[in-house]
């Protein structure tokens, strides 16, 4: 099989009988960044770097990143919105399909997209196939100021220079729920409704990301998901992303295909 082909098989849509998930409720979403901070120190992404990029790379690390929306009408009926963007852990990933060294998978029962950090060459082909500019690359040395190298999460592997890095869901998380589980002889498939969480969802003052088996009717994202006001980004690129938004609002809901008011 040649190389074309077995990155075609990769972007193929396997069924899971678990599809880990996200519903965010841009309403609530208030833009204060907790989830970021969250994201961070949960999954040891170093505050500095070594030497500034320049070459126009991200400054810092972040696997979630908050974006302003705007209905760019004047006062009095101006509007703004915030954006949560993480990976979208796409059911049909375009990333997969173009990495040469299969340094990113979707074959875990979940859904999840992996990044595996010892296969990444640094290649940089997933970040263009993204839609989304969910991924970024580690271009400097992580840095963390004197004291702070000694909380890092044992939980997590820090990455090397040169790799790409991308939001995981706080899979360590689910691995956690997993091995608790079967010590209470339980499957990993009769895992309850907050069992698992990422740090960000756990983290929002204001429950703006619910987290959960989108499969699961027991769990919240499974109504809310389904819900009238629930959207994905891009829809039309059929990549089905397994991150929901909701909003009340027409404009945001829009604005979620890129089409403009």
């Amino acid at each position: 099989m040649s190389l074309f082909q077995l990155n075609t098989a990769a972007m193929r849509t396997k069924d899971f009988k678990i599809k880990w998930g996200m519903v965010i409720d841009i309403d609530k979403c208030t833009g204060c960044g907790a989830c970021m901070v969250a994201c961070q120190a949960e999954n040891n992404l170093a505050p500095e770097a070594e030497a500034p990029p320049s070459d126009g790379g991200d400054e810092f690390m972040s696997w979630i990143r908050i974006y302003e929306l705007s209905n760019r009408k004047a006062f009095p009926h101006h509007d703004l919105a915030y954006l949560p963007l993480p990976c979208q852990h796409c059911a049909t990933p375009f990333c997969t399909g173009v990495c040469p060294v299969s340094a990113t998978e979707k074959t875990e029962e979940g859904g999840i997209v992996s990044q595996i950090y010892a296969r990444c060459t640094g290649c940089r082909y997933c970040m263009a196939a993204c839609p989304y500019h969910a991924r970024s690359f580690n271009r400097v040395a992580p840095v963390w100021p004197a004291g702070l190298d000694k909380i890092i999460s044992p939980d997590v592997s820090t990455r090397p220079r040169g790799v790409v890095e991308k939001c995981s869901f706080c899979h360590h998380r689910f691995m956690q729920a997993k091995n608790a589980a079967r010590n209470n002889a339980h499957s990993i498939y009769e895992l309850e409704d907050g069992d698992y969480n990422p740090a960000c969802a756990e983290s929002c003052p204001n429950g703006a990301i619910a987290f959960g088996d989108l499969l699961n009717k027991k769990h919240r994202v499974y109504a809310l998901s389904r819900a009238k006001n629930a959207f994905r980004l891009l829809e039309r690129l059929n990549a089905k992303p397994q991150v929901y938004y909701t909003s009340s609002r027409d404009w945001v809901r829009r604005a979620g295909d890129n089409h403009h008011a």
